[in-house]
């Protein structure tokens, strides 16, 4: 059994839904700590946090990643345990073999086996983990940010292994995410019987014309190579359960994903503006998942086409499509941030798995990338 294929098994093995990280840094930590890393843990509230170091000063190149997974759903839906790896014709199996313990594991053995080549390096190269990828990323990458901006920790560079390739390995380089922003709007209305309406306030209907008008509004033409701004109603609720009561009050949930045409504080603004035009007397939550962030030309991503073209015989697609990655809170440190993974068709899915060959294919594929951008 190759390295990598080894260690991704044993972090599939520990049962690291999250925030739970069940022992899978500690291992990484480990191995790295024998490689010549010096390893930092930090946890904030339930969530762990690993910073591994080798070498010093600049450039600073970081590959991030997270432990944690999503929950399995019922474990009868799988074809086997979904926290014992299984290989059948030629894929492994299991939570988290795309998303992402297997990129993590690449990394581990790209990392071991830069430094045991090049032990004078130049720079830095770093591997950041968190526990809070899959849940609230609140403890997590974004909390260890703030601790590197109050340190005036640098990072020039940023790859994370968040499972990107579309139909084989290296076909996609993404350059960028899109900015989220999420609400919770609750509707004040009036409740009583509908027969008398003239007696009431209507919340729902009060609401509609708002949402309409928000659902409809062309946002921007999208920016570069991402897509329009898009505003999404996830959630509409209100009602007693009789259908002869006007509910006092309707809870929407919505969710914005923009580009750098915006922030998130003008999004707000913009909204705000529209439900204050329709007279809503209204509550309204706010949750800024993260930025959009964007790495324009330059030294990584040129590093990464040509690494990529030459792993799989042509040129990546570059794409900012997609939902969100740490990387979202890397960026703002100054960061260019690039994101190269395993084939993404299973992620969040039962019988979640990641080809061998492409699994075994990613620590030469990552430490190719090390090397052109710290050696050369």
């Amino acid at each position: 059994m190759s390295q990598v294929l080894d260690l991704t098994s044993g972090l599939i093995g520990r049962r690291s839904v999250t925030p739970d990280d069940a022992g899978c840094q500690e291992l990484i930590a480990a191995r790295l700590r024998d490689a010549g890393f010096a390893c930092e843990q930090l946890r904030y509230g339930q969530v762990d946090n690993l910073w591994a170091t080798h070498g010093s000063g600049q450039p600073v190149l970081v590959l991030l990643g997270h432990t944690d997974v999503v929950p399995p759903g019922p474990a009868q839906d799988w074809t086997s345990d979904p926290f014992v790896p299984v290989i059948r014709d030629g894929v492994l199996y299991g939570r988290g073999a795309a998303d992402m313990k297997g990129s993590v594991a690449a990394f581990v053995i790209a990392m071991e086996q830069f430094v045991a080549a090049h032990p004078g390096h130049a720079g830095t190269i770093a591997l950041l983990l968190t526990s809070d990828e899959e849940g609230d990323a609140i403890d997590g990458v974004r909390r260890v940010a703030d601790t590197f901006r109050a340190r005036g920790q640098a990072i020039d560079w940023c790859i994370t292994g968040e499972p990107s390739s579309t139909h084989r390995l290296g076909d996609l380089l993404r350059v960028g995410r899109r900015g989220t922003l999420s609400a919770t709007l609750t509707v004040k209305g009036i409740q009583g019987h509908v027969a008398y309406p003239d007696k009431a306030r209507n919340p729902i209907h009060q609401a509609l014309p708002a949402l309409a008008e928000l659902t409809a509004r062309h946002w921007d033409d999208g920016y570069e190579t991402f897509p329009p701004t898009s505003l999404q109603v996830s959630n509409f609720n209100a009602g007693t359960g009789a259908n002869n009561v006007i509910p006092g009050d309707a809870k929407v949930l919505f969710n914005l994903r923009y580009n750098p045409h915006w922030n998130a504080a003008r999004l707000e603004s913009e909204i705000g503006a529209v439900l204050d035009r329709h007279g809503l007397e209204y509550e309204l939550h706010w949750h800024r998942g993260g930025e959009p962030f964007y790495t324009p030309e330059g030294r990584l991503r040129a590093m990464a086409r040509e690494v990529l073209a030459e792993f799989t015989g042509t040129a990546p697609q570059e794409s900012t499509a997609g939902g969100t990655s740490d990387a979202r809170f890397i960026a703002p440190l100054g960061a260019q941030c690039i994101e190269i993974g395993p084939v993404n068709a299973s992620i969040h899915k039962v019988d979640e798995n990641v080809s061998v060959v492409d699994l075994e294919a990613l620590p030469a594929l990552y430490r190719r990338l090390i090397e052109r951008l710290l050696l050369e």
